[in-house]
Parts: structure tokens; C-alpha cells; sequence
């Protein structure tokens, strides 16, 4: 009798892990974008963080979810990558709102023909999308990323749905998502790198960040993903060290001096 009691004891407190764990993988993910949401409101400076993280991370979970239709995975993993390009889209409305409020320059890009009428952001009408590299995701209208992301998203489900029976097509793809993911902190590190500094940069977020995709990965391994996942998890991992490591040599040997701006300021004010 007793031994059957502790069966079952073990067996729930096993669920209960499971349970935890799943939760853990569907919001873990965008928990470490909540300082740096809340240090680019306060500050009204979104200069530290790069927009590219957003691209990356939209890209990297359109394509995971395409990849659930040629190969099954746990719905856990699914459902994070739906709550992780809601939490994009909700930081790329916030960084274009401060950049652009902030924006001394009156030339506006869009990424499709407008005959927008608004008097604050004047962006000229075009013919077709504007595609000039330099200016790629440097949009002045959140709704101009939007309109990306859903024409990368028809287009990338169209192609999907052409191959859907092609095994190769399918682990490529998955490939695919998940080693773009792997490449989330890149943008992040090319950008401390140009900037010689790691200022505005919420250092909890890399924090979680790499707290999270080492959990992450070990959750691969455990759970038996796809091979793919686990491999591109401990390259993620390693990213994140590296931007941790820039956190230390930046503020170990300063490359300029720490700038002081309205903004920094402001924030420290309130």
C-alpha cells in the first residue's frame, strides 16, 4: 500500500515538473525583454538595443511554426514561438514610436507605396517596396513592419506548403529556424562592438537571456527535440557569453566616455 502511495506521488510530482517546465518554455522566452521594455519607457531611449534582435527573432519563430506542419514537435515549443512574435511586435512598437518621436531628420521610409496623409511622419509615395539595404528595417511607421512581417510570413507559408512532402525541405527548414534563433545575440554583439560600450543595454535581460537558453537546451536534450534544436542551443548559449563578456571588458577598459544625455538624465530625475 504504501509503496503504490509513493508510485503515485512520484508520478505527480513528475506531471507537476513537466507542467512547470512547459510553462517555463512557452513565457520564458520573452521574460528577459521585460527590463529592457521597461528601461527604453523610462529612459524614452531605445539607442542601446537593437531593432535587429526583433527581425531575428520574428524570422527565426515564423519559421519554427512552419516547420511544426512538416514535423511535429511538443506544443509547448509552439506555443512559445506564437508568444514570442506577439512580444516582438510589441518592442518594435515601442522602439519606433521613441526613435521616431525622437528623430530630428524629416525624411521618413516606408517599406510599401503610401499615400499617407499624417502630418507628423510625411513619408513619400512610392511605386514599390523600398528595399534600400540602408534603410531595411529602419521603418518610420510600426505599420511598415508589420506589412514586412506578414509578406515574409505568405510567402515563407506559400513555399512550405509547395515542398511540405519534401523530407529534405522540411529539416532544412527547421534548420533554418532554429539556427536563426541560434543567431538572436549577434545584432546585439555587432552593435556593442560599433559602439565600443554596452550602455543601454539592459544587462538583466542578456542575463536571462543566457539563464533561459541554457535551461532551453537542456530541456532539447531531455525532451529528445530534433536534432537541430539542441545543436543551435548550445551555440546560442555561446553567444550570450560573449555579449556577457563585453559587458565586463567595456566597463573593465572603457573604449570612449560614457555619454551623458537628456535621456539618461531624465531617467535618473524620475
Amino acid at each position: 500500500m504504501e509503496d503504490e502511495n509513493m508510485d503515485q506521488l512520484i508520478l505527480v510530482l513528475n506531471q507537476l515538473v513537466l507542467w512547470v517546465a512547459a510553462g517555463a518554455m512557452m513565457f520564458g522566452g520573452v521574460v528577459p525583454y521585460v527590463p529592457q521594455y521597461r528601461d527604453i519607457r523610462r529612459t524614452q531611449n531605445a539607442e542601446g538595443f537593437s531593432s535587429y534582435v526583433c527581425l531575428v527573432l520574428l524570422v527565426a519563430n515564423i519559421l519554427r511554426i512552419l516547420f511544426w506542419f512538416g514535423r511535429h514537435f511538443e506544443t509547448p515549443l509552439l506555443w512559445q514561438s506564437i508568444i514570442m512574435i506577439l512580444t516582438m511586435l510589441i518592442m518594435l512598437r515601442l522602439c519606433t514610436d521613441i526613435r521616431v518621436a525622437s528623430e530630428l531628420n524629416t525624411k521618413r521610409r516606408a517599406f510599401a507605396a503610401t499615400d499617407s496623409k499624417d502630418e507628423e511622419i510625411k513619408v513619400p509615395k512610392k511605386f514599390f517596396m523600398d528595399f534600400d539595404l540602408k534603410y531595411f528595417w529602419l521603418w518610420s511607421r510600426f505599420m511598415d513592419y508589420l506589412q514586412c512581417v506578414l509578406t515574409f510570413t505568405a510567402l515563407a507559408a506559400y513555399i512550405t506548403y509547395l515542398f511540405l512532402d519534401s523530407s529534405v525541405f522540411v529539416e532544412t527548414l527547421g534548420f533554418l529556424a532554429v539556427f536563426t534563433e541560434a543567431m538572436l545575440g549577434t545584432p546585439q554583439l555587432y552593435r556593442n562592438y560599433q559602439n565600443k560600450s554596452t550602455e543601454g543595454m539592459s544587462i538583466k535581460m542578456v542575463c536571462m537571456w543566457t539563464s533561459g537558453d541554457t535551461f532551453k537546451t537542456g530541456y532539447f536534450v531531455l525532451n529528445q527535440a530534433p536534432v537541430q534544436f539542441s545543436i543551435c542551443g548550445l551555440l546560442q548559449v555561446f553567444v550570450d557569453i560573449a555579449i556577457l563578456f563585453q559587458v565586463y571588458y567595456y566597463s573593465r577598459y572603457p573604449q570612449k566616455p560614457v555619454s551623458h544625455t537628456v535621456h539618461t538624465t531624465s531617467a535618473k530625475a524620475l
